[in-house]
């Protein structure tokens, strides 16, 4: 993520959205893309000469991971497709679109009733141009107004002289194959990004919506947070809730509604970029970027109340991307989304981004007690020796014990956090020309998005490792090198008590 100097005056905005190539920061859509800035593209990842996806299981591992289907995006009226995220409900599954080639690609639905053999049976929200569909979260819900399988639908604009519509679109898709059109909660005109992520979660008989709208402060001067409750249980007509001022944690007197400059000098930014919540939709975790993971009571969704936050220390870059929640919502997992594996601080540290893991017990007190990082993440890598492609982590899966990383150039990671303290990669997964954004578990099936070719089904067989897990003597011990050679995670373990 780039640093931005606020300009009032947008100069150049028609060059800038007419750049076709993608930028730097894959996931987000920038204020430099509204001519503030620089448009920097993506190097494409590294191409295999096997032409096949690599599947690595590290030694000591019986976990086997197994390719049993990779499906392309059909394009319409002949424009290529670029992959977003990938969601999963009942016998479907959904697929998001990135801003691509610049078209309105909507969200993808698959028929996934045989897992060999997934069939693109309908696509929905692709009736709005200028706009792309990254996120969609779907969800049975049983309220007053409505009763079924109900899709929200991020919309955030990628030319404003072809709309100026940006927030949520909301679906009947109780069909999957007939989707219809609810509702639609539209953000302020002057936010010149949109709902960047989202989440839909229940409270008896309550259907709620939790917004990131990526640099609404920011684009609005302060009159429109960037996160935002909304009462849908009445898909048809949404009801606005909450906009959370982060100015509740950010003191700085910089503070622009995005940059500022902490207490430790190092040049900051915050802005709502996901958000999570428990199952109980009781508590809601907002990745915030520099500013942490900010979990917030919502039980009372009119009146919700900051619990606590998580923090980075001077030499970390920040950059809360997403989370995801673990061992009975006690252990918080936060990937950071660092695009930028050389700063120009001197104080932060080298590499791309890498997986933080927090004891939250104590929700207002988060503990770090471990994190994660593949090698090409490191900072062993001199200036002009990184590998082509994007290294950083994006999205984090949980189910039970095990944790699923999608990891751009570096595909999907597999990870035992059976013990949260010493996590320990087990396999992983990187197709030919690797570029995942999401990652998805499906019943017996890992999904996965690849930004360049699309929808990915992997068959994973969890083992166990001889002798149990490793034992670590050092903060950064290495794991086993993999069987095939190519580069293992690393991970690091803190200095705790327990």
């Amino acid at each position: 993520m780039y640093r931005f100097v606020k300009n009032t005056t947008i100069v150049g905005v028609a060059a800038a959205l007419a750049f076709g190539a993608p930028i730097a920061q894959a996931c987000n859509l920038g204020p430099e893309e509204h001519g503030q800035g620089i448009v920097k593209p993506v190097e494409p990842g590294p191409e295999h000469t096997s032409g096949e996806a690599e599947i690595v299981m590290h030694s000591g591992q019986f976990t086997e991971v197994t390719e049993i289907a990779a499906v392309e995006l059909e394009e319409i009226d002949g424009v290529s497709v670029t992959t977003a995220d990938v969601y999963a409900h009942k016998d479907h599954a959904y697929l998001g679109t990135h801003r691509g080639a610049r078209s309105n690609e909507g969200v993808r639905v698959f028929d996934m009733s045989d897992p060999h053999n997934p069939e693109e049976v309908a696509v929905f929200a692709n009736d709005i141009p200028g706009t792309w569909q990254e996120k969609v979260i779907v969800k049975s819900v049983d309220t007053p107004h409505f009763t079924g399988d109900l899709a929200v639908v991020s919309l955030q604009k990628y030319n404003q002289d072809e709309t100026e519509q940006s927030g949520t679109a909301i679906y009947d898709v109780t069909n999957p194959e007939r989707p219809m059109q609810l509702g639609y909660y539209e953000l302020p005109v002057d936010v010149l990004t949109g709902t960047h992520e989202l989440y839909l979660t229940t409270q008896e008989d309550r259907a709620i919506l939790l917004l990131a709208n990526i640099y609404a402060d920011y684009y609005t001067e302060g009159d429109y947070h960037d996160f935002t409750v909304v009462d849908v249980s009445d898909p048809a007509n949404p009801e606005h809730l909450y906009n959370w001022d982060p100015r509740e944690l950010v003191e700085a007197e910089d503070f622009d509604g995005m940059n500022y400059t902490d207490e430790d000098g190092a040049e900051r930014t915050a802005f709502a970029h996901s958000v999570i919540t428990d199952k109980k939709g009781e508590y809601a975790y907002i990745s915030y970027w520099d500013l942490g993971t900010i979990i917030m009571d919502i039980r009372n969704p009119d009146q919700p109340e900051v619990v606590g936050h998580t923090t980075f220390e001077r030499d970390v870059q920040g950059a809360a991307h997403s989370a995801a929640l673990a061992h009975d919502d006690t252990i918080l997992i936060e990937t950071r989304e660092v695009f930028e594996p050389d700063p120009d601080d001197p104080e932060f540290e080298r590499g791309w981004g890498y997986t933080r893991i927090y004891d939250i017990s104590d929700k207002s007190n988060p503990e770090l007690i471990s994190d994660i990082r593949s090698d090409n993440s490191m900072e062993q890598i001199k200036e002009g020796e990184r590998e082509r492609g994007t290294y950083t982590v994006h999205d984090p899966k949980v189910e039970g014990d095990k944790l699923y990383l999608s990891h751009y150039s570096d595909g999907i990671r597999l990870v035992d956090i059976s013990n949260p303290h010493k996590p320990r990669e087990v396999a992983s997964y990187v197709p030919s020309a690797a570029n995942v954004w999401g990652v998805f578990i499906y019943g017996d099936y890992i999904l996965g998005s690849d930004m360049g070719s699309g929808l990915k089904v992997l068959d994973v067989n969890w083992g166990t490792a001889p002798g149990g897990p490793p034992t670590y003597t050092t903060p950064r011990d290495r794991m086993t090198t993999s069987l095939t050679g190519i580069q293992p995670m690393i991970f690091s373990a803190l200095t705790f008590s327990r």
